[in-house]
């Protein structure tokens, strides 16, 4: 007979698994759309008028640019507008990742015609009128970099998933700069030890995390024991709903620490830690979708910076043959872009673990209380959002699901579990 549960960290159960940048990305994109169309209007519309067959080309080029924006900026929309619906099983958050895959296609495709542009005017030279292109490839080019300044910072998604402002989030990772938490796990319940630091001296703080786990301050103690043999005893008072030394402890905080609970003594070790160190990998909490738009507005770039130093030496020296080789190297710089685009997407949208790290951690949790993983699987939800299945074999009957996911809650980047507890016939 197996125990089930399907359950989030925290209080309450919602299933939104946003970037925590999502917002602050969605206006970037829209605000490049608007650039990039003003700049199409202002090209079209002024070639018109000069008879520039040029400048036309180039405001229509910058057309399919602001469209490929479109699709990033219309799934964070979207993505935003529908993270409570139902009918998202595991939410919104991989619409992202599905966009990014699309807008790979669309760099493919420009990969590909810029390519195949090129080879025709090595076969078949047309002539070029300096005197315009120069100018419109350095405005273009103006124009990319204004759009890289706008949505650079947050296309390498590095953030934190506790932070959306929904239930998912993990209550005492809030202060995870500084609040470093470690756990024991003993016959009566699983018990956080804490260094708590949040604007007052650093305290230690043993907090149950489990049901019916009930401590008493006379028996409590820490002792910690340094690399240099310095030994230290904490007591304890009861705080409400916490335990929290009497004594501050002072720096460094990397040592070995002796928890004194009424069952017996367990073993915890703590490290020092740089500030703003993120536990989760950069695979996991990357957006791609921000990270597509951010690829289009650079390989506009590039091919602008190549087309004009393609356009000055053929003016300079008369190598016509310059211009079409720059179209040859962006057309390549453009599809290597795609394909690492298209892998990392493609990956996601099939459930590929982005962090074999995280489901190594989670079983190393779970078999060093003595417990047996059956099975595991470990896939990202959303940018920062890793979930978790696990079917655990105990003999502990008293173990049940709700002591699995205290156990797991170390993991900030773990939102959301699904725990099966099989008693043995020893539990039995």
């Amino acid at each position: 007979m197996s125990d089930f549960e399907n359950a989030a960290f925290g209080a309450g159960h919602d299933h939104i698994f946003l970037g925590n940048a999502h917002e602050s990305n969605e206006r970037k994109t829209w605000a490049v759309i608007a650039l990039c169309s003003a700049m199409m209007l202002v090209e079209i519309v002024g070639g018109s008028m000069f008879g520039s067959l040029a400048l036309v080309a180039d405001g229509l080029h910058m057309s399919t640019h602001a469209g490929a924006m479109l699709i990033a900026a219309l799934a964070y929309t979207y993505a935003r507008k529908h993270a409570t619906d139902s009918r998202f099983v595991f939410g919104t958050g991989k619409l992202g990742d599905l966009a990014g895959f699309s807008s790979a296609i669309v760099l493919a495709m420009i990969a590909l015609l810029i390519g195949y542009e090129a080879v025709s005017r090595f076969l078949s030279p047309v002539p070029i009128h300096f005197g315009e292109a120069i100018p419109i490839a350095v405005v273009g080019l103006l124009v990319n970099i204004v759009s890289v300044w706008l949505l650079s910072g947050d296309h390498h998604g590095h953030s934190h998933g506790h932070s959306h402002g929904h239930s998912h989030g993990h209550g005492h990772d809030e202060h995870a700069h500084e609040e470093e938490v470690q756990r024991v796990f003993a016959p009566s319940g699983v018990f956080a030890v804490s260094i708590f630091e949040d604007g007052v001296p650093p305290v230690f703080r043993i907090t149950p995390e489990t049901e019916n786990s009930k401590l008493d301050a006379q028996i409590l103690s820490v002792t910690t024991m340094r690399p240099d043999g310095t030994r230290q005893s904490f007591a304890f008072a009861d705080r409400g709903g916490y335990f929290e030394s009497k004594e501050n402890i002072p720096e460094p905080h990397a040592f070995r620490a002796i928890v004194q609970l009424p069952d017996g003594e367990h073993e915890v070790e703590f490290e020092e830690h740089e500030h703003g160190h993120d536990d989760v990998h950069e695979a996991a909490t990357r957006d791609h979708n921000i990270r597509s738009a951010y690829i289009h507005v650079m390989a506009d770039a590039a091919v602008s910076v190549l087309a004009i130093i393609g356009l000055l030496l053929a003016r300079t020296f008369g190598w016509l043959w310059m211009d079409p080789l720059a179209g040859v190297i962006g057309a390549l710089v453009i599809a290597n872009w795609s394909y690492g685009l298209m892998r990392d997407t493609g990956g996601i949208l099939l459930d590929m673990n982005p962090d074999r790290k995280m489901a190594d951690n989670v079983r190393h949790v779970i078999e060093g209380n003595g417990d047996r993983v059956l099975d595991l699987h470990v896939w990202r939800l959303g940018p920062g959002h890793m979930s978790a299945v696990v079917s655990v074999a105990t003999n502990e009957s008293q173990r049940n699901p709700s002591f699995y996911h205290a156990a797991l809650k170390r993991f900030r980047g773990l939102s959301h579990v699904t725990v099966e507890v099989n008693p043995t016939r020893a539990a039995a």
